[in-house]
């Protein structure tokens, strides 16, 4: 898999009407298969009383992981044409959902899908495309005598990370997947291997 990819930079929101139909686009990034279902089913749980909620993602996995779900609409009229929009413009780990109020007036396959995947475009649009790099997130454990070491190289390695101070300092770090190896060299060489480091799952 290339080293950089196209995905969304945030979450992204757009509505529009056809017909006396609402729909509504939600678009955001993922970094697996479980985070896209679980955007899945907190937009599909939220907007329990839409007449449909339909789901779409593209997760780097390998291989690449694709899916999509027409949700109760004509086959082929919801599902597809939002994956497509997700195919074109080459965009991966994001996960989409539309949801359709429908108004009364059927609006056949074709006015179905080309409903759908404006949706999704614009949605697309209003979250805006990044160049993103895989990341992983590893949990780093130290005593407290290590942890402002740790700390210190987690800020000038300029990474993301969460700390947390229980019996032991954890700190949840994401980490470009290209410079882990690196980073977890840095800490165990500063804390002479007393750094606990694993991947998160």
């Amino acid at each position: 898999m290339n080293e950089t990819y196209r995905t969304v930079g945030t979450r992204g929101e757009a509505a529009f009407e056809e017909r006396g139909s609402r729909f509504v686009g939600r678009i955001a990034p993922v970094e697996s298969v479980a985070e896209a279902e679980t955007f899945v089913e907190e937009i599909t749980t939220q907007y329990a009383d839409a007449t449909h909620n339909v789901p779409a993602y593209r997760v780097r996995t390998d291989p690449l992981r694709e899916y999509s779900n027409d949700d109760g609409e004509p086959g082929g009229s919801a599902g597809k044409p939002t994956l497509t929009v997700l195919q074109r413009e080459a965009l991966e780990n994001v996960a989409v959902v539309v949801t359709r109020y429908y108004g009364g007036t059927n609006l056949g396959v074709g006015g179905l899908a080309r409903a759908y995947a404006r949706a999704v475009k614009t949605a697309v649009e209003d979250a805006g495309v990044v160049e993103s790099r895989p990341h992983e997130t590893v949990v780093v454990e130290v005593e407290y005598d290590d942890s402002g070491l740790v700390r210190g190289i987690l800020e000038s390695a300029a990474v993301e990370f969460e700390a947390r101070y229980d019996e032991r300092v954890g700190f949840r770090v994401r980490v470009p997947t290209a410079e882990s190896d690196d980073l977890r060299d840095r800490l165990l060489s500063a804390t002479s291997g007393r750094a606990d480091i694993d991947a998160d799952e």
